[in-house]
């Protein structure tokens, strides 16, 4: 089934199960982990139980766990987009503009006589 096809409970359940994998891997109790993001016990159990909590929520939690990069992988920085790119293209150099003297040398560019 395509992810588009989960409920938001689902999907918000399946977060905290994540969350909830990740806290036991580094070996925190729901207690420790509470502490270290300056949240209550009570709101790292409904987290991991997949109730709805803030985005400021999540981003303590990761921090707590030292998993902030998590948020890259969660949502890269956009790259420019296809119409940038061409437009960029359009931009390009099309020749050069030589060196321009100053002072009374001859500019080697400029129409006379070349004797």
């Amino acid at each position: 089934m395509s992810i588009y096809g989960e409920s938001d409970k689902t999907l918000l359940q399946d977060l905290g199960y994540r969350l909830r994998r990740a806290r036991l891997r580094r070996n925190l109790s729901q207690e420790q982990l509470a502490h270290r993001a300056g949240l209550n016990r009570t709101t790292i159990s409904e987290y991991e139980r997949g109730a709805s909590t803030s985005t400021l929520t999540l981003v303590q939690v990761l921090r707590a766990m030292e998993m902030l990069e998590e948020l890259e992988t969660f949502l890269p920085e956009p790259g420019p987009s296809p119409l940038d790119l061409a437009q960029r293209q359009g931009r390009q150099r099309q020749r050069a503009s030589g060196r321009r003297k100053t002072g009374n040398h001859e500019d080697p560019d400029k129409e006379g006589p070349s004797w």
